[in-house]
């Protein structure tokens, strides 16, 4: 496929710039004049900042971060679990446990470096009293399968949880300094991984309100709980925050500016359409597919040649249970559909290196896609309707594949137009 190898070089540039150490040496606190240094974390690519925090901090320091089955690093004197991602399970059960014991105990001179990406709500199930583990899971099906915007989704999280909504920080009489890389759209801090230790002023009328709004079908208990006092989340005026600090390490436009660099090194102007882009991933899709049309066709509203790119994260409505892809392989497969015949070469691609099922990233498309799948005996739309864009890929060779990245600013993509 034409244009593959500018494709790949400009998701690396992305992915590069989003690794923990460089943006994490601008936001390191100072150690402790007496007390103790306490890390934990949580997300896809906790493991890889707990080990460039040890490359970087200058005095003594323990913890324990969790990851993801299969995505961590060797580390010194940081503890490293995994546990499974996108659906909770008792391992992420017992880590959670393992880092309110961590800090739990710590006092006014201590501090606690808490290390946040992509990927923590799911990896630190803790339901509240009357829950259990099960409720939770079923709560995070219904929540992956509604097509919600990530916000939403942590909104409900956070209000069903022992740990998210600033609860793990308020666990603490310590200080607690987050260090957090965003994959989400805007960069609210309080929302990646569902804030564990960054409140947000949210509260369960409006958690409920968004149940209402996106019919989300929850079970009978989750709802009970949620309409009871016990589901409230301490918010950003309470006490046990006022000491604490947080920072954005990296984020998708950060990503973004990097690879427009590398496209215009190679010829093209890049044109950045935003880095919190929401949504159905087949709409989104589409609207990549307008203009690139409109490019292709009477050289505006973006000149050729150019390189499109865009970043944020949408979300997939599931049709059925049956189909296998994520979101951006299923972005690819609607705009390759959208653009058939037309010259034009995309990547799409989850930047911490899995694309919801399998080991890819996401994939490659171009305007003989959908011919090609054809000749394959597939066909495009059937695949699309029926959420199974890995197939489709898969079939044709065009499944990028990275393995974990070891960071998290969510989706990347990029279209090349001659």
């Amino acid at each position: 496929m034409k244009h593959r190898d500018l494709l790949i070089s400009l998701f690396n540039a992305a992915v590069q710039a989003a690794e923990p150490a460089k943006g994490m040496a601008r936001f390191l606190p100072s150690p402790p004049a007496s007390g103790r240094t306490v890390v934990i974390g949580a997300g896809k690519g906790a493991a890889q900042m707990a080990a460039a925090l040890e490359s970087l901090w200058p005095s003594p320091l323990e913890g324990v971060v969790v990851t993801r089955y299969g995505y961590g690093c060797k580390t010194r004197n940081i503890e490293v679990l995994e546990a499974a991602h996108p659906v909770p399970d008792t391992a992420g059960l017992h880590a959670t446990e393992r880092l309110f014991a961590a800090i739990s105990s710590l006092g006014p001179d201590d501090l606690v470096i808490a290390l946040i990406c992509g990927g923590g709500s799911a990896l630190l199930p803790a339901p509240p009293v009357g829950l259990s583990l099960a409720d939770e899971i079923a709560l995070n099906e219904v929540l992956l399968a509604s097509g919600a915007p990530i916000s939403v989704m942590n909104t409900v999280r956070k209000h069903v949880s022992r740990i998210k909504g600033g609860r793990l920080a308020a666990a603490t009489r310590a200080k607690v300094v987050s260090l957090i890389v965003s994959d989400i759209p805007g960069d609210n801090a309080a929302h990646v991984a569902s804030g564990p230790t960054v409140p947000d002023p949210s509260t369960r009328e409006e958690a409920l309100a968004l149940v209402d709004h996106f019919g989300l079908h929850l079970p009978d208990n989750v709802m009970a709980h949620l309409r009871s006092p016990a589901a409230e989340a301490p918010g950003p005026e309470d006490p046990a925050f006022q000491r604490n600090a947080h920072h954005i390490i990296a984020s998708a436009g950060i990503s973004l500016e990097a690879a427009a660099s590398i496209a215009e090194a190679k010829g093209y102007t890049p044109y950045l359409l935003s880095d919190s882009m929401e949504g159905e991933s087949r709409d989104i899709a589409l609207a990549h597919a307008a203009l690139v049309r409109e490019t292709i066709g009477k050289n505006r509203p973006f000149r050729r040649p150019a390189v499109l790119l865009s970043g944020g994260e949408t979300t997939v409505t599931l049709r059925t249970k049956s189909g296998k892809g994520g979101r951006n392989s299923e972005f690819a497969l609607a705009l390759a559909l959208a653009l058939e015949g037309q010259s034009f070469c995309a990547l799409a691609a989850d930047t911490d290196g899995i694309d919801g099922f399998g080991d890819h990233a996401g994939a490659f498309c171009d305007g003989t896609t959908a011919t090609r799948l054809r000749r394959l005996g597939l066909d495009g739309r059937q695949r699309l309707a029926q959420n199974d864009s890995f197939t489709a890929f898969e079939a044709l060779g065009d499944l990028f594949v990275t393995g974990p990245t070891g960071t998290n600013v969510n989706d990347f993509r990029a279209i090349v137009i001659d």
